[in-house]
């Protein structure tokens, strides 16, 4: 099958979007899948940052060899993580990010799709042109949420969306260790709220104290081995949702 692309966003910043990128990732290369992640958070993206990883490259030069016919092969856009984890990072100068233009993402996916098994694409939360393109560009979206009433209001009001437009493929996930002092709101409270599924959850269990520590070292928490064995419960059930992710049964979905 050709490489599959998911698409990992939010309704609001901060809920933990890019650290479920680079969990998943750290999943995916475990179960011996190349991986390349795509840093579509053009203003901010931190994967790069969090990975450790000095790029010489980034996706505004890609783009800009598209548009002048330079273009030849993602390799030389691509950054190595590790033999299993590639990064197309996000522009080094923020004012870059506004000369993409979403005619390309479909270019970028489909060179991906040939080299890679799995391209996660790290969003930021603003529907903008190049978003929406990435979603429906995408096999499958993964929005994440925290327990916070302004995610559930605007969760709702995009689910609302997706109903009137028919989109089915995608999955929400609960991040309950970015916050845990948020959580007042009960699972049946949740999807009253957003009127519609929780499909996933990270429980208040996995809160990882001295993250910062894996941050500065560029390290992926799952795939280390104390945290896997410490937290072995949330890391099955993001080892389930990643192949969930994957699974071909979306194929009925429309997912592409």
């Amino acid at each position: 099958m050709a490489g599959r692309i998911i698409s990992v966003s939010s309704v609001n910043g901060g809920v933990g979007k890019t650290t479920t990128v680079l969990n998943l990732a750290g999943i995916y290369s475990l179960l011996e899948k190349k991986v390349l992640i795509i840093d579509m958070d053009l203003y901010s993206g931190g994967v790069a940052v969090s990975l450790d990883v000095k790029n010489k490259k980034d996706v505004f030069m890609m783009v800009d060899s598209m548009a002048n016919n330079r273009f030849t092969t993602l390799k030389d856009y691509i950054t190595p993580y590790n033999r299993g984890i590639d990064v197309l990072a996000c522009p080094r100068d923020p004012r870059e990010a506004l000369k993409i233009e979403s005619r390309f993402i479909p270019m970028i996916f489909d060179a991906a799709k040939k080299e890679y098994d799995v391209i996660l694409v790290d969003m930021n939360h603003v529907l903008d042109e190049i978003n929406l393109t990435v979603m429906d560009y995408s096999y499958m979206t993964l929005f994440v949420l925290i327990n916070d009433l302004v995610d559930f209001k605007n969760m709702k009001s995009l689910l609302s969306i997706f109903k009137d437009t028919g989109k089915k493929n995608y999955l929400v996930l609960l991040n309950n260790s970015r916050d845990t002092g948020k959580d007042y709101m009960s699972m049946y409270d949740i999807r009253t709220m957003i009127g519609g599924n929780i499909d996933y959850t990270i429980s208040r269990n996995f809160y990882i104290k001295n993250i910062d520590k894996y941050v500065m070292d560029g390290e992926i928490l799952t795939l280390n081995k104390s945290i896997n064995t410490f937290h072995s419960g949330d890391i099955a059930h993001m080892k389930k949702m990643a192949l969930d992710l994957i699974d071909d049964s979306h194929d009925e979905k429309g997912g592409m």
